[in-house]
């Protein structure tokens, strides 16, 4: 018999989630570029509306986060109670695992998708199922191929974190098609509010047509990072059963009324994307033309890759001389990889100028 608790088996062979690096502090400030924040901050609605629970702080929330789930189906056309609200799409993430997933039960997830897919599928007891990518994008046919009897989730980060790349709406819906129907499909849209590209889709309109798709979404992305609010859209008996091991009160009333006013704040949204899409295309193509790849992305970063991890070591050192603090990939698996977070027009162009001054130095 142990002589104290011990946890679950397999619980302390999880990797734990390390997050972006804080900014440099000292003498020199440190901009940060290594969380994929918003570059323009969070929309003043959602601030003000904040503010105003300043003084109500010794009142529960209403549990069912009823109010951001009206905003969100206003703003998505969305049937409200078929939303959940949870602390973060981790949160969300979580839950997810938890109601499906089992000993002995794996989930399928692309070879560079989010860190957070394992770590929730082995703290259910579960275990990941890794898919070849092509090309830093997920493979259809290779998700497809790691499904088997076992399999109860399949994870898709669309777009992609780390790697930027997404799947079309024609491919997700022939990934839909070659997954089982008693197997879900997580699709995982934390970055849409950042795509341009015009063949893409959330998700929606899989969730409406299917019993076996969910789509999550965050707030993170757009400004209220510091407050954990994320989402759900799904079939009725998927969030009736998430709502049963939910926690009760799992976001605070600040949280829930500065996430309706920024769904309802359409106007930022856009003005984020607008300002996303000038400088995360602009760095892309600079990048390019500094002989390092810089991969196609639909997020609010870029993934530069180097010749090797030695260099990309000795340019997230250069970065750091700058005071420019941007997120290694060794932990994904991606050693000569750095990923840049879109920040403002004076910290693109400082990462621009440090890269090639280190590259012309090579």
């Amino acid at each position: 018999m142990s002589e104290r608790p011990t946890p679950q088996p397999g619980i302390l062979k999880i990797a734990p989630y390390v997050p972006g690096r804080a900014a440099a502090s000292g003498a020199r400030p440190g901009i940060k570029l290594s969380a994929n924040e918003s570059p323009l901050g969070a929309s003043p609605k959602a601030i003000e509306a904040y503010r105003t629970f300043a003084d109500k702080l010794e009142i529960y929330p209403e549990g069912s986060s009823r109010e951001l789930r009206s905003a969100l189906g206003e703003v998505h056309g969305l049937d409200p109670d078929r939303i959940v609200a949870g602390a973060g799409s981790d949160e969300l993430l979580h839950l997810l695992a938890q109601t499906y997933i089992g000993d002995g039960d794996e989930a399928v997830m692309s070879q560079y998708g989010f860190m957070v897919y394992p770590i929730v599928t082995q703290a259910a007891g579960g275990t990941p199922v890794m898919a070849p990518e092509t090309d830093y994008c997920a493979d259809v046919d290779a998700l497809i191929g790691a499904v088997t009897d076992k399999t109860k989730i399949v994870f898709l980060a669309n777009p992609n974190n780390p790697t930027g790349s997404y799947l079309n709406a024609d491919a997700l819906a022939r990934l839909h098609a070659g997954i089982p129907a008693n197997v879900l499909m997580v699709v995982d849209s934390a970055y849409a509010e950042y795509v341009t590209a015009r063949d893409y889709t959330v998700g929606i309109d899989l969730v409406d047509r299917t019993e076996n798709v969910v789509m999550v979404r965050t707030f993170s992305k757009m400004g209220l990072a510091g407050l954990r609010i994320g989402w759900l859209y799904g079939p009725e008996h998927v969030v009736d059963a998430l709502n049963r091991i939910r926690g009760p009160f799992n976001l605070s009333t600040p949280a829930q009324a500065a996430g309706a006013a920024a769904a309802r704040d359409v106007a930022f949204t856009k003005a984020l994307n607008a300002h996303n899409a000038l400088w995360r295309d602009w760095l892309t193509q600079k990048l390019n033309s500094n002989r390092v790849r810089a991969l196609p992305s639909q997020g609010n970063f870029v993934l530069a890759l180097f010749q090797d991890a030695e260099t990309a070591a000795s340019a997230n050192a250069a970065l750091l001389e700058e005071g420019l603090v941007v997120r290694e990939m060794g932990g994904y698996g991606i050693g000569n990889g750095l990923r840049i977070s879109i920040g403002s027009a004076n910290a693109m162009e400082a990462v621009a100028d440090c890269l090639a001054r280190f590259m012309e130095n090579k």
